[in-house]
């Protein structure tokens, strides 16, 4: 008798298995296609913000670098790439506080600062003291919301073009209020002009500022649990203690990226007063942001305004890192 051999039904006979190096059979290993839409879809979905981010963000950043370093001005517009090598002399000039523009950048520095302050220390308070009021339930509460979050809405161009007309000298509607109806003033104020323009420009950037403050602490005060506002009640705290014990420290994260978002955008803000002013904003409000607008293209001196620009991102970048450093080690310090 002669034995047959009938091979497996379970495989055809043109089928081919890999195997490793023990001879067991492997699992057939996926195809490159595959490994594709696996591996690189998520690197394929971020690519069109990558290339945005090079065009508009990373590229001019390092052409405004380079130009820092030369000495580029309207007589080589036309032809920037020859332009004569300067060296660190922009920068020599703008850190010159002895100097006309060193005095003219370190004025228009203070005046940022004093304007960062109050605009994102006022958004924050009227942030959070909208929040907490609208926290409770009654009539017409999302009413109110509706209204607070409208100057976030509004484009800005057309937000500071309305304040700019309402702060006119002659037929503006705070002089209408303040002189015409209140009588608080002797005559009407020029608030465009002068000293009253930095309050001004203080009023409308805390308008457009202070609601998106007040949109992040209202919705982080939702992750709060009412039942321990309901403990404190009955262990007899106060509105003022609930709100220093609970409300406060339960929000320290949100206000901690709050506080720096605010920051960055108020201190970089250039809209506001170019709409509010113009090309030429006065002296109690030029803010850094400007100044560097004006060095660059109205005196037409690309080499220093470059200068200025990059001293500021290296200023803005060193609070960011002190700010970051002294609020981890904060919140490592409460952890503990």
């Amino acid at each position: 008798m002669t034995a047959t051999v009938t091979p497996s039904s379970g495989h055809k006979a043109g089928d081919t298995e890999k195997t490793d190096g023990g001879g067991a059979r492997g699992r057939r290993l996926p195809r490159i296609p595959d490994r594709i839409r696996q591996g690189g879809l998520p690197y394929l979905l971020l690519l069109p913000a990558v290339v945005l981010e090079l065009l508009i963000h990373l590229i001019p950043m390092v052409i405004g670098i380079w130009v820092s370093f030369r000495q580029l001005t309207q007589f080589f517009i036309r032809n920037w790439g020859n332009s004569p090598f300067a060296g660190f002399d922009n920068y020599k000039i703008a850190i010159d506080f002895d100097a006309p523009i060193g005095q003219a950048l370190l004025h228009s520095f203070l005046v940022t600062c004093a304007f960062t302050v109050l605009s994102v220390g006022l958004s924050w308070l009227f942030g959070v003291t909208a929040a907490i009021m609208l926290q409770e339930n009654f009539r017409g509460r999302s009413v109110l919301r509706t209204i607070f979050l409208v100057p976030y809405a509004l484009p800005v161009y057309a937000a500071v073009i309305t304040w700019a007309f309402m702060f006119q000298h002659d037929n503006g509607l705070i002089n209408h209020v303040l002189y015409d109806q209140l009588g608080l003033t002797d005559k009407p104020s020029f608030w465009l002009i002068g000293d009253n323009s930095f309050i001004a420009l203080v009023v409308v950037s805390l308008w457009k500022s202070w609601p998106f403050a007040f949109l992040m602490l209202m919705a982080a005060l939702q992750n709060i649990p009412r039942d321990l506002y309901e403990a404190a009640s009955i262990d007899g705290a106060g509105i003022w203690q609930q709100i220093r014990t609970i409300t406060l420290p339960s929000l320290r994260p949100v206000n901690q990226v709050l506080v720096l978002v605010l920051f960055l955008w108020t201190f970089n803000d250039f809209n506001t007063p170019y709409v509010l002013f113009g090309k030429s904003a006065p002296e109690a409000a030029d803010l850094i942001s400007i100044h560097i607008y004006q060095s660059s293209f109205v005196t037409w001196n690309f080499g220093s305004g470059s200068a200025m620009s990059v001293l500021l991102l290296l200023f803005l970048l060193l609070v960011t890192a002190v700010y970051l450093f002294l609020t981890s080690r904060g919140r490592k310090g409460s952890d503990v």
